[in-house]
């Protein structure tokens, strides 16, 4: 990762300290409320963590959850990496944002996974959350990672006919195809609107023991990240409209940056 900052300046360690308060509060509360529910069966536990009744301390940790991953998400999206093109306006900094906190949110998955395996193989006590709370969080990892690899601009594309066409007809087929997601993003407002409103007005859950509302949350975060997805497929329409056509070569087009810290990695092994 490239130390200078991206799109933060002299932000970037207000955004730092902010990161590093509400990592170390959300660590201190989960600690607490770990010690909480070991000693008594009846104190806060994830059921309540995601339904608040009010009570303090669990308005309290997710608002310190939800700082975390904003101010993280922040931080992490003012570095990018060797193979990251630079963003070129204020959405790709907002696709970078995403794409960091889909990045954070894989680190949580394995959390969330791993304090199963220990729960239920270690302590006999298998939880009813663990595996619904992974495929909630996957959800938006893979929303927000489409998001990510559209402003990266590595999304499956085929290049065989593409690159033999005239830049005319090059910037006519990206019109199309920005055309083309464009229509489905609609298409999709139009016929998940009602439905998406309907599930999240009444937080409607998944109907299992734990019962989370991943439908409520999910259905319009479908239609809100998709959004996202549109405006910045028209961003990169608009930005590489003035750039000179690419050719790609397969195997040439390997980038030896990465090759090199791939190298550099083995031989420090």
């Amino acid at each position: 990762m490239q130390d200078r900052s991206l799109w933060l300046g002299p932000m970037r360690q207000h955004v730092k300290l902010a990161m590093i308060a509400f990592c170390g509060v959300t660590a201190i509360l989960y600690v607490w409320l770990v010690a909480n529910k070991i000693i008594d069966e009846n104190a806060i536990g994830m059921h309540e963590m995601i339904r608040p009744t009010g009570r303090p301390m669990v308005w309290a940790m997710l608002i310190c959850i939800a700082g975390s991953l904003l101010f993280t998400s922040l931080y992490l999206s003012d570095t990018k990496g060797d193979i990251e093109p630079e963003p070129g306006g204020f959405f790709d900094v907002v696709s970078m944002v995403c794409g960091r906190l889909a990045m954070i949110s894989v680190a949580l998955i394995v959390l969330v996974m791993f304090y199963e395996v220990v729960s239920r193989y270690v302590f006999s006590r298998p939880t009813l959350w663990a595996n619904e709370l992974s495929l909630w969080i996957a959800s938006f990892v893979f929303l927000l990672a489409g998001q990510y690899a559209m402003q990266q601009r590595s999304h499956i594309r085929i290049y065989v006919i593409y690159d033999i066409m005239p830049r005319w007809m090059q910037k006519t087929a990206d019109v199309i195809s920005v055309g083309l997601i464009c229509g489905f993003f609609f298409a999709l407002v139009w016929g998940g609107y009602n439905d998406a409103m309907r599930r999240m007005l009444r937080m409607e859950t998944f109907g299992t023991a734990w019962d989370p509302p991943i439908p409520g949350t999910v259905k319009p975060a479908i239609l809100f990240i998709i959004m996202l997805v549109t405006i910045q497929a028209v961003s990169n329409l608009i930005a590489d409209w003035n750039k000179l056509p690419e050719h790609h070569k397969g195997i040439e087009d390997i980038d030896e940056t990465e090759i090199e810290n791939i190298r550099r990695a083995l031989e420090e092994k």
